[in-house]
């Protein structure tokens, strides 16, 4: 079996958020311990992962060390935090593979994915990244070109444009480590966004969705399940309400209405169900969404929101 695995943003954080070096390589060594447990089974397995705490950190940096050194762009910030976190993930993994006295081979493929540029997400930036700021310090981005929404209480956010993820232009070495029988990691933050223009590739200042670059990720190298681990066992109707349910066994076309009755939240659960139901519709396979510590059992059809076809 060829299982994508889809860590989130709170895989490579603290239980608090914090991503300092320490808490990121501690989670990474709990995440890892499920990727273990799932390599005795001796499945194959695919990790890609988010990437936003990361991001986020590099935008502040850029911030404060603006007048002392050039800013980096946003396609510069996928590039670094991809290859950092595939680094850890994959020491945190050799480690648990160790205790288990096993070995297997690692990679990490820093990963390029084709946007379009006339994709409408340029002209309606949707996808919030970096810290909050008062009002007076998200005023003076604005008057550089950056777009910023009040986001009430917190403060101020910048947004940026999330372009629909058409092509991962690296996935022929993706298959070739697999096939090799690599553990890779790819596709980190769902890729490294670029356009083709005048026949040449170059970055743009975009943040692809990671979940929906997970599921373009498991259709190109042909999974067999689509796994989007989070920090709750399963996706849930009615959530926050006396009504709440958690959902099992689930088929696309009813996740579907779920997600159009305002079931999940855009931000959070939106996207995992969408992308989930995107790899279910398009290959008639399993998605599944749980927790970490659920997955094993979730990859045996006894835990978790299972989709299916039909």
């Amino acid at each position: 079996m060829r299982i994508l695995l889809a860590l989130g943003g709170n895989a490579m954080t603290n239980a608090d958020g914090r991503a300092r070096p320490e808490d990121q390589i501690a989670a990474a060594e709990v995440a890892m311990e499920a990727v273990a447990e799932l390599l005795e089974l001796e499945a194959e397995v695919v990790l890609t992962h988010g990437n936003g705490p990361q991001v986020g950190n590099l935008l502040v940096k850029n911030e404060l060390a603006a007048a002392v050194v050039p800013p980096v762009p946003l396609d510069w910030c996928g590039a670094q935090t991809q290859a950092t976190l595939g680094f850890v993930l994959m020491n945190a993994l050799e480690a648990s593979l160790a205790r288990r006295a096993a070995t297997r081979q690692l990679a990490t493929v820093v990963t390029r994915t084709r946007v379009a540029r006339d994709d409408p997400g340029f002209s309606r930036p949707t996808k919030p990244i970096g810290r909050y700021l008062p009002e007076d310090q998200a005023a003076l981005l604005v008057e550089h070109g950056e777009t910023w929404e009040d986001r009430g209480e917190k403060g101020w956010r910048r947004l940026v444009a999330s372009p629909e993820p058409l092509e991962i232009l690296d996935a022929p070495a993706v298959l070739a480590l697999l096939e090799a029988g690599f553990v890779v990691v790819a596709n980190g933050g769902g890729g490294i966004p670029v356009v083709r223009e005048e026949g040449r590739l170059h970055g743009v200042e975009a943040v692809i969705d990671k979940d929906l670059g997970a599921a373009l990720l498991a259709r190109v190298v042909d999974a067999d399940t689509l796994v989007v681990a989070t920090d709750v066992p399963n996706a849930v109707i009615g959530f926050g309400t006396p009504h709440a349910e958690p959902l099992g066994e689930v088929t696309a076309d009813r996740m579907r209405e779920y997600a159009a009755t305002g079931h999940f939240a855009g931000g959070s659960m939106g996207p995992k169900v969408d992308a989930v139901c995107r790899f279910v519709e398009a290959t008639g396979r399993r998605g599944i969404i749980t927790s970490l510590d659920n997955i094993l059992d979730a990859v045996s059809g006894n835990a978790g929101t299972v989709v299916v076809p039909h």
